[in-house]
């Protein structure tokens, strides 16, 4: 994978910042019409880095759309919430921690409360840019059993709904199920990939970085340079189950921009085309009240630096 490149020029990445699987049908948000992704994951001038199917008694289905999603300079992301966030609390965007712009962070690094003043376009429901948030510090990022980036806001979630009528998306604080109908959000590209969880993947390693318990696709989701920090959907509920991250390109074992999966024994099996998306259920637990980071809260399992 390829550090992004900044403003002018598009970054590659891993998934958002970079990966690019084969090319698959997606929907233009303009138009509504079909068209064919070309390979790619973050944008860049050079291409770069579950739950069931709802019972009967389930909910009724949420229509998937653009609102509370954001595009970045070289990725997509979202506005998110936690379930015990408040409306007065600062506003948090994640994305990929590959996206971030000061460049990857290195294999067992962690960052936190980094001073950020990274702009995003946010979205509503047809992807029409309604307004720009900015960041007032890199609340926490790594790409080191996960690849996550969460910016802290200026600005709070009443006050982004006031100016904008945008709500922020909820991150579901359970694990995900195998099977599940999702929906990957690309606010970069402005395009949605539809398929389903396939399943999950023990370790899944490309290049200096590894990732444990990642999500697999099934082939429907061929996301493209650009989708990197996509918000991973759940179909039926509207919950942000994962972040989009990447996918193995070029059939490469364990390389930058072709991870691999690597099981309880080591064996090591190689996908190509198929993408990945990283967990993030357990990221609730470590933000407590006022949406304040606390990497030593109780059930906080997420990388401490």
């Amino acid at each position: 994978m390829k550090k992004p490149l900044l403003a002018v020029l598009a970054t590659l990445v891993i998934t958002g910042a970079g990966m690019a699987p084969a090319a698959a049908a997606t929907v233009d948000a303009a138009t509504g019409a079909a068209t064919q992704a070309a390979p790619g994951k973050a944008a860049t001038a050079q291409s770069a880095p579950v739950r069931s199917a709802p019972a009967k008694s389930a909910p009724a289905i949420r229509a998937v759309n653009f609102a509370g999603t954001v595009a970045l300079s070289n990725c997509s992301g979202s506005v998110i919430r936690f379930p015990n966030s408040t409306d007065t609390d600062p506003a948090l965007v994640l994305t990929n921690g590959h996206c971030l712009e000061t460049g990857f962070p290195a294999a067992g690094q962690v960052i936190v409360d980094q001073a950020s003043s990274r702009t995003f376009g946010l979205l509503n429901a047809s992807a029409t840019q309604v307004g720009t948030l900015r960041a007032s510090k890199v609340a926490y990022s790594t790409m080191t059993d996960t690849d996550v980036t969460i910016y802290q806001l200026t600005t709070t979630y009443a006050q982004i709904k006031s100016s904008y009528g945008i709500s922020p998306l909820t991150v579901q604080n359970t694990h995900p199920t195998a099977g599940t109908a999702i929906t990957v959000v690309s606010g970069y590209w402005k395009k949605t990939y539809a398929c389903n969880i396939d399943g999950f993947v023990y370790r899944l390693k490309e290049g200096d970085w590894t990732w444990k318990d990642s999500v697999r696709y099934t082939s429907a989701c061929q996301t493209i340079g650009g989708t990197s920090g996509s918000p991973v959907l759940d179909n039926a509920t509207g919950s942000v189950v994962a972040v989009n991250n990447t996918g193995n390109e070029d059939g490469a074992r364990c390389t930058v921009n072709n991870p691999c999966e690597v099981d309880q024994n080591g064996a090591v099996t190689v996908r190509q085309g198929i993408n990945y998306a990283q967990e993030i259920y357990q990221i609730p637990a470590c933000f407590t009240t006022g949406n304040k980071l606390n990497l030593s809260a109780s059930g906080c399992t997420l990388p401490k630096p």
